[in-house]
């Protein structure tokens, strides 16, 4: 459900699940964790991008998933539960804090767990099909890891717009916030992305390292405290009956009746 490509000067890995719109099952998120480390220890790779295949980058961890650990006992659900959304976050805290830079190649939508991996990315190439969302709240979920990767990208006015209000952002309006850096043609995503790894690649490996975590680190200090409260927030939505109703409609492909 990963692929993983080397083209030098960059390294590429592709979430490849096109016929689930690429949503993130729990062993996708171990491979993407493995695809990080491995490009880690590559010399010949000085950024790795982040794509999807098909016509979606990323609809978020996936909710049939969730559903079948939800008809677990209670006691192995919520440890279940717990585990997944802590792998997530092991995921985006390790691009935050990547020695290399992760360009993240969008073409589609990019929603929930999707689009915190885009706002982790240090820099983002999209098609002009792209949309950013934050859609769990329609299923009695919280897309926690999203909400403070936005805050940090583009101000909590935003946030509260897309995690509170529901409103998608078009690719425009991404770009003119600064989440979006490129805008090109659906079959120029990859390209461009690996252009700019090429023109990175001309300077020190060690500045932009140190670069990374100035910006991630220093600047964003408060960042990776905001993601571990995300991530108990997140885990603690799925126990309750709105999540129960939610992915049960979601499964059953209806719309959720909340109390």
């Amino acid at each position: 459900m990963i692929d993983v490509k080397l083209n030098p000067p960059s390294g590429t890995i592709v979430l490849s699940r096109p016929q689930r719109c690429n949503a993130l099952t729990r062993e996708m998120l171990q491979q993407l964790i493995r695809g990080l480390d491995d490009f880690h220890v590559q010399k010949n790779v000085r950024g790795v991008i982040l794509t999807g295949s098909g016509t979606q980058f990323c609809t978020g961890l996936d909710m049939h998933q969730l559903q079948q650990v939800g008809e677990q006992p209670e006691e192995d659900r919520w440890r279940q539960w717990r585990e997944d959304i802590e792998l997530a976050h092991e995921l985006v805290v390790k691009m935050l804090q990547y020695p290399k830079p992760i360009i993240a190649a969008v073409d589609g939508l990019a929603s929930g767990t999707g689009l915190a991996l885009v706002l982790a990315a240090d820099l983002v190439v999209a098609s002009h099909r792209t949309e950013l969302s934050l859609g769990a709240s329609r299923w009695g979920v919280v897309s926690g890891l999203a909400v403070p990767l936005m805050a940090f990208r583009a101000g909590a006015a935003t946030a509260a717009r897309v995690a509170v209000g529901g409103e998608s952002l078009t690719v425009s309006e991404s770009k003119s916030l600064g989440l979006i850096h490129h805008v090109v043609d659906s079959d120029q995503v990859w390209v461009r992305a690996h252009g700019w790894v090429a023109e990175m690649a001309a300077g020190a490996a060690e500045a932009v390292q140190m670069t990374k975590r100035l910006l991630n680190e220093t600047i964003g200090e408060q960042l990776l405290t905001w993601l571990s409260v995300a991530t108990a927030t997140t885990a603690t939505s799925l126990t309750t009956d709105a999540a129960r109703e939610g992915l049960k409609a979601f499964s059953e492909k209806r719309s959720p009746s909340f109390p």
